[in-house]
């Protein structure tokens, strides 16, 4: 059997009873990090434990090693360096792979940092997106940052803390910079602290107070405002569409789309200005 285990994200206290248990009866742990998996364990009193380390860049390899395992009828337990395993991180795989060949496998709740920094943040916890780590560079980190934008519910961030202020000023450039942010670090631990404030001001407060530990961001979504097509808009357009040439025909047709205002009354509104405007004109 193969264990998520959910470790503490910061404060030793929340580890629970059953992840306790469960650690000390694997045969197996495979961490992120064997080191800090090793201090954890020695915290815990739990000795003598076979660590395999499985992390993102040899997941391939020792994934197939771990299910090689578990088909040996060996319990595995797999955890990340902080919080739930498979939640940004290569454990995602594993789980696949456990499905892919049918062996068995459960999850051993534990904190997360998202959901912790969701409820600290003091924004909507109805609906929220979980984009996590953004892609470091390039495009394909260009192209979620744009995708942002669509989303109509908190948005929860993953951030290193030397490409805090980086993201920060991408989120001015993809129109957030109005919108309300809370910035955590050090969740559960000692020196906690969460920052409240708008992207804009974020920008400000971080050119003087260096990012620090690892980040969760919290964001309010970007409100898109519709036009407001109320009477002096429409005729402001209609008479710059005339003024360029276009036919009557062609401005009811576009301000119809626009709107969602039928082609027949369109084209009669249009009609009836630009008369009026004739007469006026002529006079």
């Amino acid at each position: 059997m193969l264990y998520l285990v959910g470790t503490p994200i910061g404060n030793l206290g929340d580890i629970s009873s059953r992840a306790i248990e469960i650690l000390e009866q694997v045969d197996f742990i495979a961490c992120e990090d064997t080191r800090v998996t090793g201090i954890l364990l020695k915290s815990l009193e739990i000795e003598n434990k076979k660590l395999i380390s499985y992390h993102e860049h040899n997941k391939v390899s020792k994934g197939h090693e771990i299910a090689d395992l578990l088909k040996q009828g060996f319990n595995v337990a797999q955890v990340s360096d902080a919080g739930m395993p498979a939640v940004s991180d290569p454990g995602e795989d594993l789980v696949a792979l456990c499905i892919e060949q049918g062996l068995e496998f459960t999850v051993v709740p534990g904190p997360v940092a998202a959901v912790t920094a969701l409820v600290m943040s003091g924004l909507s916890t109805r609906y929220y997106h979980f984009e996590g780590f953004l892609p470091n560079t390039g495009s394909d980190r260009k192209k979620r940052l744009k995708k942002l934008s669509d989303y109509e519910e908190t948005i929860v961030l993953y951030e290193a803390p030397h490409r805090l202020r980086k993201l920060i000023s991408e989120l001015k450039a993809e129109g957030f910079g109005e919108c309300r942010a809370s910035f955590c670090r050090e969740l559960t631990k000692k020196y906690e602290e969460v920052v409240r404030m708008t992207v804009d001001e974020a920008d400000s407060y971080y050119e003087s107070n260096e990012p620090r530990g690892e980040f969760v961001v919290c964001l309010e979504p970007s409100v898109k405002k519709a036009p407001v097509f109320d009477d002096a808009y429409i005729e402001n357009e209609i008479l710059k569409m005339r003024d360029s040439g276009m036919p009557v025909k062609k401005i009811a047709e576009i301000l119809s789309q626009d709107t969602g205002t039928s082609k027949k009354e369109m084209y009669a509104r249009v009609l009836n200005l630009l008369k009026l405007k004739d007469k006026v004109e002529g006079s």
